[in-house]
């Protein structure tokens, strides 16, 4: 025998399946809102590797107006942003991006190399160590706390207790990651500061195994440079300045560093014909005058034992 229900029972009823209905219905609009987005994200990401950047910033946006709930999005966007110099909406869709995907290790990271960028350094400290908190094996969370350290020590003092640190976290990114020439680069600074010049040549030695003498850096030939000057080794050390300027000419420390030790080794047309370039590239470095002064001083040096030679030889 069926059972009959009270009409308000029937109405409640009727109204539960419509809100379920209704709930069914949202949730699929915004599951499509959703993959509309992420579309857009993929396209996006696309042209960041192009190099498009305006077009970039343009589909992120599109896909944040179908949903604001897509992380990648808002990570896209924030790159798009910081490229074209936009850096406080930057920072606000990355710090959106790590909230939305709870903490993935690479936006913290991400995030963390902003705030450091930006001189954010005990924020950008604490995502490092946020970062390194769930990927103890990320070679580039073990980088960003290592630049965190160096930054707060200053690039002046060799006995800062804060460059040790930032050695070891270096040491572990490159046991991770042993083809890292940024942190190869920022350890051979850290050896040059503390004038460790064995370290700074075995450090660069294994960059250039790595990567060729001709694919390195101009900044590598120029520590390299340095720290050969230091030993002793006067030739090599000319050789890798050289080799610098070769590969960029627009920098004056390879210039400046090769025009002293030419003015050492007496070579004065030599020496001023690296000032003069110097000069072209940064005129600032100039302005007080000590680097020309030094110059001809040497110039005059020479002149006077020359004249010094020649009454010599007539007496």
């Amino acid at each position: 025998m069926p059972v009959k229900l009270h009409p308000r029972l029937l109405e409640l009823l009727s109204l539960t399946v419509f809100a379920c209905c209704g709930c069914q219905s949202m949730s699929h609009k915004q599951q499509q809102k959703l993959i509309d987005a992420r579309r857009h994200s993929g396209l996006g990401f696309q042209k960041i590797h192009n190099g498009s950047w305006e077009d970039a910033e343009r589909l992120f946006t599109q896909a944040l107006d179908k949903s604001e709930n897509d992380e990648r999005a808002h990570w896209g966007l924030a790159e798009a942003h910081w490229n074209r110099e936009k850096t406080a909406p930057a920072v606000e869709h990355m710090e959106q991006a790590v909230r939305l995907s709870a903490g993935d290790p690479k936006m913290v990271q991400r995030l963390g190399q902003m705030y450091l960028d930006m001189g954010r350094l005990e924020e950008a400290k604490t995502h490092s160590l946020w970062a390194l908190e769930s990927e103890r094996d990320s070679a580039e969370a073990w980088a960003l706390y290592g630049d965190c350290l160096r930054a707060t020590a200053g690039v002046t003092d060799p006995d800062h207790p804060a460059l040790q640190p930032a050695l070891a976290a270096y040491h572990r990114a490159l046991a991770l990651q042993p083809d890292y020439p940024k942190v190869q680069q920022t350890a051979a600074e850290i050896y040059l500061q503390q004038k460790r010049y064995d370290r700074v040549l075995a450090t660069l030695d294994r960059l250039h195994d790595t990567h060729g003498v001709g694919a390195a850096p101009a900044h590598v030939d120029l520590l390299r440079g340095i720290a050969l000057s230091h030993e002793g080794r006067t030739d090599d050390a000319k050789v890798s300045f050289r080799r610098a300027i070769a590969k960029d000419g627009s920098i004056p420390g390879p210039l400046i560093e090769l025009a002293a030790l030419e003015l050492k080794d007496g070579e004065v047309g030599r020496a001023r014909s690296a000032l003069e370039q110097a000069a072209e590239v940064a005129p600032e470095l100039f302005k007080d005058g000590v680097l020309i002064a030094e110059l001809q001083n040497a110039e005059q040096q020479i002149a006077s034992e020359a004249t010094g030679n020649d009454a010599w030889r007539h007496h």
